[in-house]
């Protein structure tokens, strides 16, 4: 996400040909991409997707893998049929673009994906995960939806939420060492506000030398240097969500 005119702050992400290995299925109001594992499980994870919409390939990669972990995963679309940011949008509009869409405002579509995801697949155990947009919305939702059980915010804007630190429940944040639209301060003060407020686990984790984007867009072939800090991210994403899942 960036605030004026100039070329989109990291790549849209390396699988464009990626076609998933779920469905797409209508839940209440909106639509949403599911994939299931081969074995029965209660839990699952709503996977919520970044400034680039719910059918990003690379968001979809990320479901997909949370499903090799044991996870049912389901990407709806929180934008609710708008459309989603394009990278050749002009990057001058996109301050009025983003106030059409509150990432604190989500909480009629996630009461139906969580009625779904309890009466159609059998979960009871759920947790979130989000990026950068919904990085925010998985901070929103730690503070004040008692259906979850955990989350994991990567990159979330911080300032959306920058005075709101009573966590609901345990909560893993990713930021990356040279994320030039999340300044390091801003992760300083989260996790000093964290340590003052918070009465849950909680752990804020920054990657050196990684940008904004970097667990589920950043190009693995381009510099091998980074291949170690994507992987590592998705590591500790899953393991944050199989300790409170």
């Amino acid at each position: 996400m960036a605030n004026e005119s100039r070329p989109c702050p990291c790549d849209i992400g390396d699988r464009f040909d990626y076609g998933g290995r779920g469905q797409e299925v209508q839940v209440g109001h909106i639509k949403a991409y599911v994939c299931k594992p081969p074995a029965s499980t209660d839990k699952a994870v709503i996977v919520i997707h970044d400034i680039y919409g719910w059918q990003l390939p690379n968001t979809r990669y990320i479901a997909d893998m949370l499903t090799t972990n044991g996870y049912i995963a389901i990407c709806p679309d929180f934008f609710v049929g708008q459309e989603a940011w394009k990278p050749s949008n002009d990057w001058a509009s996109f301050n009025d673009w983003v106030k059409t869409r509150d990432a604190g405002k989500i909480d009629k579509e996630v009461d139906v994906v969580l009625k779904y995801l309890k009466d159609q697949c059998g979960a009871e155990k759920i947790g979130v995960i989000g990026f950068c947009w919904g990085g925010a919305a998985v901070q929103h939702l730690m503070l004040k939806n008692p259906h979850l059980k955990t989350g994991v915010s990567l990159y979330g804007v911080i300032s959306r939420f920058e005075d709101k630190h009573s966590l609901l429940h345990p909560t893993f944040f990713i930021f990356g060492e040279k994320d030039n639209i999340i300044p390091l301060e801003q992760v300083t003060l989260l996790e000093q506000k964290l340590k003052q407020n918070c009465k849950v686990d909680y752990e804020v984790k920054i990657y050196p030398g990684q940008t904004h984007g970097f667990v589920h867009r950043k190009r693995e072939d381009i510099n091998p240097q980074d291949k170690p800090f994507i992987e590592e991210g998705r590591k500790d994403m899953i393991n944050w969500l199989n300790k409170y899942l």
